[in-house]
């Protein structure tokens, strides 16, 4: 079952968006990684079985903030 994951991030420069997708790209099970400005800086993660508490926590090792605004899952189409 595929799950949508958004990960709050201070992303201030290219270089952070770069470090981001390459954090969140790696973990296993992520399908896709984008982005999501409207509000807040945050990180919109797709994937199947992916641990949404351990990505978090990648995160914030190197941003020293990261906060899980949610997980929610997706209907398959």
């Amino acid at each position: 079952m595929k799950q949508k994951i958004v990960i709050e991030v201070p992303l201030k420069c290219e270089k952070c968006r770069t470090k981001a997708m390459s954090i969140a790209s790696v973990a296993m099970g992520v399908t896709s990684v984008t982005f999501d400005r409207k509000e807040r800086d945050k990180v919109v993660i797709i994937g199947e079985g992916v641990d949404a508490t351990l990505l978090t926590k990648s995160l914030r090792k190197k941003f020293s903030y990261a906060h899980l605004v949610g997980v929610s899952k997706l209907e398959a189409s």
